[in-house]
């Protein structure tokens, strides 16, 4: 009997496609494009802020709207089941209601959370029983229960649950791990497909590609999840202690088979010299967490590289954090960042989380320029090696 393979497309969204491609570069496969949700439009290439508990980490709404510029922001399923909990999320009316960010969001499914568990977790066919790290309740999370919980969070992108194995994972647990992963996905479209938009607003699945650093488990899984006809699909299982050359390797091998007029996201990276690697081999959105955890302990990322504002050398300069910066670095200087860091003041975490999320936002948007006008591999050219000076 000939297995029928599952369709994501009767959920697609209804009227103006989900994403579509406007411009490809015509050195490399750099791409801009437009996708369109129900909470407003996103620009491709695009970064999204990480706001994992709902909130990104020390940031008001207004300043990730007004300073950062941010488009589109992350949830994480994991974290919200846990805090606040579906009880709360749902008698709010989903995350954008109880947050009060009003543009599009969208939820990792947990997977990588629950996986990075070691020793707390239990993984079977059935799904992945684990023990809460805040209070070490025991959870099972499953592809069909999963989906749901993302239904009640409510994110415009809902990601599909998947098994994140370790970048050093040898070539039988990745063969096992990916063969599980796309069994599952099976599973959460079939409960996606079975249930309805919760809120009223459009909710897209995106499969995972995963495979580890093999390109034949990775080719398998790109066509694999192609088959699935979704509207936009995630690379997952990168930057995750492989090398830099291998995760791009990966990239380009996984984006030979995905289709074009689909969104592509590069779960989890990274850098802003990883970032406009991928963005020349046809990646459209990305996440990470380093803007603001390493703005936190004082490491700011700029055009001219890194700054640590901890070091002795900017006490004394008065210049601007960064003269083509958002307002908060035209009006904030070296020196008194510096005095922030020293001090131990909250604020100082809070201006470098600022800067560093709104220069993320500046690079994807410069890209996305220079995609546009057709010079992409020139300008990053001119740009890369700069970035990543210390």
């Amino acid at each position: 009997m000939t297995k029928i393979t599952p369709s994501l497309r009767p959920t697609w969204r209804k009227g103006e496609p989900l994403f579509q491609l406007q411009h490809t570069d015509t050195g490399s496969s750099a791409r801009a494009g437009r996708i369109t949700t129900d909470h407003g439009t996103i620009e491709t290439p695009i970064f999204m802020p990480v706001g994992t508990l709902g909130t990104v980490k020390g940031l008001h709404t207004h300043e990730i709207l007004d300073e950062v510029k941010a488009q589109i922001i992350l949830g994480n399923t994991y974290h919200l089941y846990l805090r606040p909990g579906l009880e709360v999320l749902e008698a709010a009316g989903g995350l954008h209601k109880f947050n009060g960010f009003h543009k599009p969001m969208l939820t990792d499914s947990g997977g990588f959370q629950v996986f990075s568990l070691t020793g707390i977790r239990k993984l079977s066919e059935n799904g992945c029983e684990f023990r809460s790290h805040v209070d070490g309740s025991k959870h099972l999370f499953t592809p069909e229960n999963v989906m749901d919980i993302e239904r009640i969070i409510g994110a415009d992108i809902m990601m599909a649950f998947d098994e994140c194995p370790p970048g050093t994972a040898d070539f039988g647990y990745a063969r096992k791990s990916l063969d599980l992963t796309h069994r599952w996905l099976d599973r959460c479209i079939k409960r996606f497909s079975a249930t309805e938009d919760k809120y009223g607003h459009h909710q897209a699945l995106f499969p995972i590609v995963q495979g580890c650093v093999y390109p034949e488990l990775r080719r398998e899984s790109a066509q694999f999840m192609a088959e699935r006809d979704a509207e936009g699909y995630a690379i997952g299982g990168l930057a995750v202690g492989e090398p830099a050359e291998k995760m791009y390797e990966m990239i380009e091998v996984v984006n030979e088979i995905l289709p074009k007029d689909k969104p592509r996201y590069l779960m989890g990276v990274g850098t802003p010299q990883n970032i406009l690697e991928a963005i020349e081999r046809g990646v459209d959105m990305f996440d990470c967490v380093m803007p603001t955890r390493n703005g936190r302990n004082a490491m700011l990322f700029t055009y001219d590289g890194t700054m640590n504002m901890k070091n002795k050398k900017w006490e004394d300069d008065f210049s601007p954090i960064d003269p083509e910066g958002c307002d908060v670095d035209l009006v904030t200087s070296k020196a008194y960042l510096h005095h922030l860091f020293k001090a131990g003041e909250l604020l100082a975490m809070q201006i470098a989380s600022i800067h560093n999320l709104a220069f993320y936002l500046r690079l994807v948007t410069d890209a996305r320029t220079h995609i546009e006008q057709g010079d992409f591999v020139q300008w990053k050219a001119s740009v890369i090696d700069q970035l990543g000076r210390i």
